[in-house]
């Protein structure tokens, strides 16, 4: 699941070469130069991929990998 996951949030990276350390603390933007005007399609993406709905709440509040891999593993569970 979680390549998954990192491969998609490589497809909005400025830098692949940054998801080789990732951590849960990551930061999209400023650790994984993930532009924040995408963040929505990255949530799309994952909606899709792992037939999870995440709402605009939840959406605002991602920030880290971390954020986006809770969501994950709560929507899967």
């Amino acid at each position: 699941m979680e390549d998954k996951l990192i491969e998609i949030l490589k497809r909005y990276s400025f830098n692949e070469a940054l998801f080789e350390n990732i951590k849960p603390e990551s930061d999209l933007k400023n650790d994984l130069s993930v532009n924040s005007g995408r963040i929505m399609d990255i949530v799309l993406d994952i909606e899709e991929e792992f037939g999870i709905e995440i709402n605009d709440e939840e959406i605002n509040n991602i920030r880290t990998y971390g954020d986006i891999l809770a969501k994950v593993n709560s929507g899967t569970n």
